[in-house]
C-alpha cells in the first residue's frame, strides 16, 4: 500500500523529538451492506475507508494521531505533528525496514468483492422469505448481508514491516411475531472469516428457521418468578457472559491502570477448579481471528484461566511494558481513526467433563438460558445485567416451558467461582465488541453449564 522508503522517512519524522518507539498503521478497506425491510432491498451501501495512524512512545507515554487517505506529504504531516506533541530534543536517526510473512491461517475460497450484488441479494432474500413464510404470526422480518476486504500494514522503528489481510461475511435475520396485539423478537447471525463460503457452512434457511423460531417460542411464553436460583447456560453465543463479566476485566488495558477485579491476582485462584478459558486468534477462520494484531504482533493461543487459575492476562505493547509482561498479540482497533489497545479476539470457556444430560437432571427448579442476549457490565466491579433472549424452566430435571422477561444479574469474580458444572459441546457465536479502540470482530463461546446460584431478574 505504501513503498518502505516513504515508510522509513515517515518513521524517521515521528521520531525526530525524542521518542523512543514510532509506528505506523495503514488501512485500505471496503465493505458493503445490504438490508431487506419489508420483503425489498432497503439499501446497499459501499464504504471505502483508507488512511493512516501514526504512534510515538517516550518511555509509557503515548501520542497518537491519524489522517485520511494514503499519500506521503498528509503522512509526513501526521508523523510531525505527533513528534511535536513531545517537545523532546532532536532524535534523528536511520530506519531500515524489514517485511516479516507471518503466513495466512484462514483461506478463502470466494472473495465476496468479487461477487454480484445480485447473488448476495438471493442469498439475503432465501433468509429473509424463509423467516417471513414460516408461519402466520411472523409479522415483520429485517435481514443485512455484510462482507469485508480490511487490509492493514503496520511498521515500526523497530525495522518490523508486516501486512495482513482480512476477509469477513456475515448474515444477519430478525424476525418479529405477533399475536393479539403482543409483539417477541427472535435473531439469528452468522459471521466468519471466511468468503461466499460462509454461506456453505451457514445455508441462508438456516438463519431464517432459528430467527423465526425463536420470536414464535417466546411470542407463546410466560414470564418466569425472579430470585436466587441455579441456571443452565447454554452453548455458543451463552459464552458473552464470560466476554462481557470477566474478559474485559482481564485485558492489558484495564489491569494497567488499576480498573479490573483481577488486579494484582496472577497464578491465584479466581475460579472454580473445573474452568479453564481461553483467548485464541489462531483458529481457522473464526470471526474474531487474526494472523497477526494491529501492531504486528503475531496472533496466538492464549490460556487465561486454566483449572480456576489466572494465568494471562490479554496484552498488547503498551500496557505490556507498563506491567512488565510481552505483548501476548491481543492490539487491536476498528480502524486507522483509534489508537490501537489490548482487545479480546475469540475467547471461550473449554470443555469440561460433565454431560450435558447430567447438567440438565442437576437442576430441580432453575433456568435453562437457551440464547443470551446484550446486557451491561462495570468492568472495575464485575457487576453486570444480561437478558436471557430465550429461555425455559428447569423443573425436576427436565426443560419444560418457555419463559420471557428473564436476566442474570450478578458478579463477574463470583459466576467464576459458582459455575461448577460444565458440559462438552463447546460452540462459539459470533458479535462486534465496542471499546475505547472501536469496534472489532469478536467470537464468544462456550459448552453448557451450569451456574449453581445466581439472581434471575423476571416478574
Amino acid at each position: 500500500m505504501v513503498s518502505k522508503e516513504i515508510l522509513e522517512e515517515v518513521l524517521a519524522r515521528a521520531l525526530s523529538t525524542g521518542a523512543d518507539f514510532a509506528e505506523i498503521f495503514v488501512e485500505n478497506t471496503s465493505q458493503k451492506s445490504i438490508s431487506m425491510v419489508d420483503s425489498k432491498v432497503d439499501s446497499l451501501k459501499d464504504q471505502q475507508i483508507a488512511g493512516v495512524g501514526v504512534r510515538v512512545f517516550k518511555g509509557t507515554r503515548s501520542v497518537y494521531g491519524s489522517c485520511s487517505g494514503i499519500d506521503k506529504s498528509k503522512m509526513l504531516l501526521c508523523a510531525a505533528r505527533v513528534a511535536d506533541a513531545l517537545e523532546g530534543a532532536d532524535g534523528k536517526q536511520d530506519i531500515y525496514l524489514r517485511e516479516r510473512l507471518f503466513g495466512d491461517r484462514h483461506p478463502i475460497r470466494v472473495v465476496p468483492a468479487g461477487v454480484r450484488n445480485e447473488e448476495k441479494i438471493n442469498y439475503l432474500k432465501e433468509a429473509y422469505f424463509t423467516a417471513k413464510n414460516y408461519h402466520q404470526d411472523i409479522c415483520q422480518v429485517e435481514g443485512m448481508f455484510l462482507d469485508v476486504d480490511h487490509k492493514i500494514l503496520i511498521a515500526n522503528s523497530e525495522g518490523l514491516l508486516a501486512q495482513d489481510r482480512q476477509v469477513r461475511t456475515r448474515m444477519l435475520i430478525n424476525a418479529v411475531a405477533g399475536r393479539d396485539g403482543e409483539t417477541q423478537t427472535g435473531r439469528t447471525a452468522y459471521g466468519a472469516r471466511l468468503g461466499m463460503e460462509l454461506l456453505e457452512k451457514f445455508p441462508p434457511k438456516r438463519y431464517g428457521e432459528e430467527a423465526a423460531e425463536q420470536a414464535l417460542t417466546m411470542l407463546s411464553a410466560g414470564y418466569i418468578e425472579g430470585g436466587v436460583m441455579p441456571v443452565a447456560i447454554e452453548s455458543g453465543f451463552g459464552g458473552v457472559i464470560f466476554h462481557e463479566a470477566c474478559g474485559h476485566s482481564l485485558e492489558a488495558c484495564a489491569i494497567a491502570k488499576g480498573q479490573s477485579q483481577f488486579c494484582g491476582k496472577m497464578e491465584q485462584k479466581i475460579a472454580n477448579e473445573k474452568l479453564t478459558a481461553v483467548d485464541d486468534g489462531t483458529i481457522q477462520n473464526a470471526w474474531g481471528s487474526i494472523n497477526i494484531d494491529d501492531e504486528g504482533t503475531p496472533a496466538r493461543r492464549n490460556v487465561l484461566i486454566e483449572n480456576g487459575v489466572l494465568k494471562s492476562y490479554m496484552t498488547d505493547r503498551l500496557n505490556g511494558m507498563r506491567l512488565g509482561i510481552p505483548s501476548t498479540g491481543n492490539c487491536r482497533r476498528q480502524s486507522y481513526e483509534f489508537e490501537p489497545t489490548s482487545r479480546m479476539t475469540n475467547t471461550f470457556i473449554v470443555n469440561g467433563n460433565d454431560s450435558n444430560e447430567d447438567i440438565i437432571k442437576s437442576i430441580e427448579y432453575g433456568l435453562y438460558a437457551k440464547s443470551m442476549g446484550g446486557g451491561s457490565v462495570n468492568p472495575i466491579t464485575g457487576n453486570f445485567n444480561f437478558a436471557v433472549v430465550e429461555g425455559y424452566v428447569i423443573r425436576n430435571g427436565k426443560i419444560c416451558e418457555p419463559v420471557r422477561g428473564a436476566s442474570l444479574i450478578g458478579k463477574g469474580s463470583d459466576i467464576l467461582m459458582d459455575i461448577d458444572m460444565i458440559g462438552q459441546n463447546l460452540d462459539r457465536g459470533q458479535g462486534m465488541c465496542g471499546a475505547s479502540s472501536g469496534s472489532v470482530p469478536i467470537d464468544v463461546g462456550q459448552p453448557l453449564l451450569r451456574v449453581s446460584k445466581i439472581t434471575v431478574g423476571g416478574r
